[in-house]
């Protein structure tokens, strides 16, 4: 990296430059045992490990138990509230920045145990441990002086820790805005990346300046790559274009590696200082990213959590994500241990993982530790608002989770809806239900579509111009920037990372979606919305079944009577669908809202109860959302949806005999011919989620029977 940053100096001072950095690193091995050093410096005559690319992974549970907090002690039951930053330090501690209302530097040492090491309330102050303050800091590297550097991203600063705890300030005056020069005076703009060389420098993804900066070891700030405004350029210094680059890594040729998030790429910046974009696989937004001594690189997907491994050569995979059981939250930092296990932070699951080399001598367990927030854990407090004016009045409530939904192209089944639909006017303003700061880095998103919205920590607010009135203002220019498209007018909003929302404040218009879409929580651990409670909203209204009836395993209904029952071979298996929807108090009438829970019992002829059936199966739970894409033709048989092009409501046509519940999504057909032949009672189950059970037709009248086709009066046979 040396070539690049000092290219413009003489021969002799490039050679005196060389010497410096060559006696500088043979002080630090003279000062450091091997130990310590090894994980910084490779001896040219040891040779690399090879990292593997075909491995089988296991993610294993760190630290964290998934709820929200500061907890220090035993890593089984301490609580981050959001570990953004990981990297081992030179005494071999594993140091951790916890984020969101934390503001800390967290300290795991070996047999587990974490500790606060900086850090308290949010703020900007240098001191000792916790007189030591951080806003919304993010990412964290260190030197080989056992020195940390973190991007404090909140405060527009970066921040070292000394070995002792004590925190100063390297570069940023806690003010935004962009100035190279003297680390006093520099200035930032929420900078989330940071890594440090061997030779003391230390490199910063300046993430809302879409710039790479460099702070020199006398101190001053530079500008390596990037110019004035978000883009996507190669080239050299301010040439160059970067779209919100959120973390960097240097790997053992000096290169630069950059996750630039904005524009879904991998980027590099090369010895002679020259960017280059190296492909990722489709709709990859990379969060993080982190190198191995041989050229590997590992890359963090923002959503869906998934990690990806590249070897030198380009080439991909997923190594975690193939199943919504390893999707991480939020996966915002990534540490390649020496052994070669990968470390994952996940911010949104307040979680610390591993993901562990398997080495084929010893069976693969079954199953990766608990991946994501507990699904227990506190839901943020809302003080039961409304996003809408007045925040403590009533208003209508228009869709909620797990609801069928279709497309611009006519799938009526497209996807599940996955929040609470509150009825507004176009034009009126969407105020925030919490106290509560920004935390991703692509926090809106969809400008000027149907389905533009906002992200504010666990809560998104969606279907609404972000951050603007009705006629295109900006509502609060020091928390909205408004990016210019090719013909200068607004083309996107930014929201850096940090931004703080207080209860009431306003955070844009409803668009032509005339309602407010609310989701809680990240994608793939969203829970229902209905769960935050809402003054004066009233739910007494039981849902209603119109109908039950039955179809094969092919989706041919079974319509063959006989004396009112519908004849069901005992050979094979049915689908239960169950045609319901709900309502609330002060609903339209017309205004039809799909369930909470379905299920189905089996009775005897009587009515009794037959012996598994005592309670009904539920196997479609919308408690949470569904993380499988797939999920919505499972849980909805065809002809759900709105299926004609203007009609007035939704049908939803549920198969109860399936299932469909958070991380669980199976085809699950009734069998017959584990009952003898004869009449029974096919009873549906619905509820919604206040708990109001469902009336109406839910019981379905049946006999098995053996023969199939059954015989008619004329002696012939009926087929379905």
């Amino acid at each position: 990296m040396n070539r690049r940053v000092e290219r413009g100096a003489s021969g002799g001072t490039r050679r005196a430059i060389v010497a410096v950095a060559l006696l500088t690193v043979l002080g630090i091995i003279a000062t450091f045992v091997a130990g310590p050093i090894r994980d910084w410096w490779v001896p040219p005559w040891q040779p690399l490990p090879q990292t593997p690319f075909d491995w089988s992974p296991r993610i294993e549970l760190l630290a964290g138990d998934g709820h929200r907090g500061a907890h220090d002690g035993a890593a089984g039951a301490v609580r981050f509230d959001e570990p953004w930053g990981l990297v081992r330090g030179r005494d071999g501690s594993l140091f951790v920045v916890d984020g969101g209302e934390a503001n800390r530097i967290r300290r795991i040492v070996a047999d587990g145990t974490v500790s606060t090491f900086a850090g308290s309330t949010e703020g900007f102050v240098d001191g000792v441990g916790s007189a030591a303050k951080f806003h919304t800091p993010s990412s964290v590297a260190a030197d080989v002086f056992g020195n940390l550097y973190v991007a404090d991203t909140g405060n527009h600063a970066i921040r070292k820790v000394w070995p002792q705890g004590e925190v100063t300030t390297l570069a940023g005056t806690g003010i935004a805005g962009f100035r190279d020069g003297d680390g006093a005076q520099a200035q930032f703009r929420a900078p989330m990346g940071v890594a440090v060389d061997l030779f003391g420098r230390v490199f910063v993804a300046d993430t809302w300046n879409d710039r790479i900066r460099m702070i020199d070891r006398d101190g001053r700030v530079r500008t390596i790559a990037g110019g004035d405004a978000p883009g996507f350029v190669d080239g050299a210094g301010d040439v160059v274009r970067f779209d919100t680059p959120t973390s960097l890594t240097l790997d053992g040729d000096g290169n630069v590696w950059i996750a630039d998030i904005g524009n879904r790429a991998l980027r590099r910046i090369d010895g002679e200082g020259t960017t280059h974009t190296h492909a990722l696989p489709a709709g990859t937004r990379p969060l993080a990213v982190a190198a191995t001594r041989d050229g590997h690189l590992y890359v963090a997907d923002l959503s869906p959590g998934r990690i990806l491994q590249l070897r030198p050569d380009g080439e991909a995979r997923m190594l975690t994500g193939e199943r919504t059981t390893q999707w991480f939250a939020r996966p915002s930092a990534l540490w390649v241990e020496p052994d070669g296990n990968l470390l994952v932070a996940d911010a949104a699951g307040h979680r610390l993982h591993r993901i562990v080399v398997h080495d084929g001598a010893s069976p693969m367990p079954a199953d990766d530790d608990a991946v994501g927030p507990a699904p227990e854990r506190a839901l943020p407090d809302t003080g039961q608002r409304w996003p809408l004016a007045p925040q403590d009045g009533w208003h209508e409530v228009v869709g909620t989770m797990g609801e069928v939904r279709g497309n611009f192209r006519g799938e009526s089944r497209s996807h599940l809806h996955n929040g609470l639909d509150i009825r507004g006017d176009v034009g009126s303003t969407v105020l925030s239900i919490a106290n509560a700061k920004v935390a991703t880095p692509l926090a809106a998103w969809s400008f000027g579509g149907q389905a533009e919205g906002l992200a504010i920590d666990e809560l998104s607010y969606v279907h609404m111009r972000v951050g603007r009135t009705p006629q295109g203002r900006n509502l609060d220019p020091s928390r909205f920037q408004l990016v210019p498209g090719d013909d200068g007018r607004p083309a996107r909003v930014r929201i850096p990372r940090g931004t703080r929302f207080k209860v009431g404040d306003a955070l844009g218009t409803i668009n032509a979606q005339a309602h407010v879409h609310l989701i809680v929580g990240p994608n793939g651990y969203q829970h229902n919305a209905i769960r935050l409670g809402y003054r004066n909203y009233v739910d007494t209204v039981p849902p209603r079944i119109d109908r039950v009836f039955l179809l094969d395993a092919h989706d041919l209904p079974k319509t063959h009577r006989e004396n009112g029952r519908v004849l069901v071979p005992r050979s094979g298996g049915a689908q239960i669908v169950v045609d319901a929807w709900d309502q609330v108090d002060g609903n339209l009438p017309r205004r039809r809202l799909g369930l909470h829970k379905v299920g189905y019992q089996i009775l005897a002829a009587d009515g009794a109860a037959l012996p598994g059936y005592g309670e009904p199966r539920i196997g479609i739970d919308f408690s949470r959302m569904p993380a499988h894409p797939g999920a919505v033709k499972v849980a909805y048989a065809a002809n759900s949806g709105i299926t004609v092009h203007g009609a007035a409501r939704t049908r939803f046509l549920y198969v109860a005999s399936n299932v469909v519940r958070a991380d669980e999504m199976a085809v699950m057909h009734w069998q017959p011919g584990e009952l003898p032949a004869g009449d029974y009672i096919i009873r549906a189950y619905a509820e919604d989620a206040s708990g109001n059970v469902a009336i109406g037709a839910r019981d379905l009248q049946v006999t098995l029977v053996d023969a199939w086709p059954p015989s008619l009066p004329d002696g012939t046979t009926a087929t379905q």
